[in-house]
C-alpha cells in the first residue's frame, strides 16, 4: 500500500508521496512513486502513483516512447507535444488503461491486483497549474477550488485534517504543513505507509523557486512537526468542555 496527496490551493501545487512498497510483512522496500514526466522551460508535468508497480512501470515506458498516432497525418503522441494539461491527462489516462489491460491479461486467474491510480499535476506553456486524479480505467477528474486536494492509496486516515484545514486560500507553507500532518496521521494508523517521503512544491507565481525534497527518517522538521502536533492535540483536548452527562446530580 502507499499514500500520495496532491494539493492545489490558489498559491500553487504541492504533491507528496511515500516510498514504501509492501508485499507482505517480511518484504517491505522503497520505491520512487513521484515521477517527473516533463521538466523544461515550456512545461512541468508530475505524476504520483499508487497500485501495481508493474502497471506503473509499463505506463511510464509507454509515455516515454510515445503513443501511436491517431491518424496517418499525425505523429507519435508524447507528453512533450500535448498543447494543454487536459490533453496531457487524456494521454496519461490512455497509457494507463493500455498498460493495465495488457498486464491484466497475463495476471488472469492469479488473483494479483493490476489496479493503479495516479495524481497528475503541472502546467503547460502559459496555462495555469492543474491537478487531476486519474483512475485505472483512464478516466480522470480535475481538482476544484471547493475541495483543493486529491488522494490515492491509503487515504482514509489522513483525510480528516485535509477536510478541516486545507482551503483554496491556504498558503503553500500551510499546505505543506497540512500535507505532512496527513502523512503523520496515516503512518500512526497504518504500517504500510512510511518514510522517506518525496515532496515537490510548485508556486503559482513563476518567479518563485520550485521546491524538491526527500524527507528522510531523521528529518528534523518532520520530527518536530509530529511532536508539536501530538502535544497541541493533547493541550486542546484539555480546553474542550467535558460532556455534561458524565456528571451525576
Amino acid at each position: 500500500m502507499t499514500y500520495c496527496i496532491g494539493m492545489r490551493p490558489k498559491a500553487g501545487l504541492v504533491i507528496i508521496s511515500d516510498t514504501r512498497t509492501n508485499a507482505g510483512i517480511d518484504n517491505i522496500s522503497t520505491y520512487n512513486k513521484l515521477h517527473i514526466l516533463a521538466d523544461d522551460a515550456d512545461r512541468l508535468i508530475i505524476c504520483a502513483s499508487a497500485g501495481s508497480l508493474s502497471v506503473t512501470q509499463a505506463m511510464l515506458s509507454m509515455l516515454a516512447e510515445g503513443l501511436d498516432p491517431q491518424s496517418e497525418d499525425t505523429s507519435i503522441r508524447t507528453v512533450a507535444t500535448m498543447p494543454t494539461m487536459f490533453r496531457v491527462a487524456q494521454l496519461v489516462g490512455e497509457a494507463l488503461a493500455n498498460a493495465r489491460r495488457d498486464i491484466a491479461r497475463t495476471l488472469h486467474g492469479t488473483g494479483i491486483n493490476a489496479e493503479v491510480s495516479l495524481l497528475l499535476g503541472g502546467r503547460v506553456g502559459e496555462g495555469p497549474l492543474m491537478l487531476y486524479l486519474v483512475y485505472s480505467e483512464g478516466n480522470f477528474i480535475e481538482c476544484q477550488p471547493d475541495s483543493p486536494f486529491a488522494q490515492i492509496g491509503e487515504l482514509k486516515y489522513g483525510k480528516p485534517i485535509l477536510d478541516r484545514a486545507l482551503q483554496w486560500d491556504s498558503t503553500l507553507n500551510e499546505a505543506v504543513k497540512v500535507g505532512l500532518l496527513s502523512f503523520d496521521s496515516t503512518m500512526r494508523s497504518n504500517l504500510s505507509v512510511g518514510l522517506p517521503f518525496d515532496l515537490i512544491v510548485v508556486p503559482a507565481d513563476r518567479s518563485e523557486p520550485i521546491i524538491r525534497r526527500r524527507i528522510m527518517e531523521n528529518d528534523a522538521y518532520f520530527t518536530q512537526l509530529s511532536a508539536d502536533w501530538g502535544r497541541l492535540i493533547n493541550e486542546s483536548l484539555q480546553q474542550i468542555t467535558d460532556p455534561p452527562f458524565m456528571t451525576l446530580d
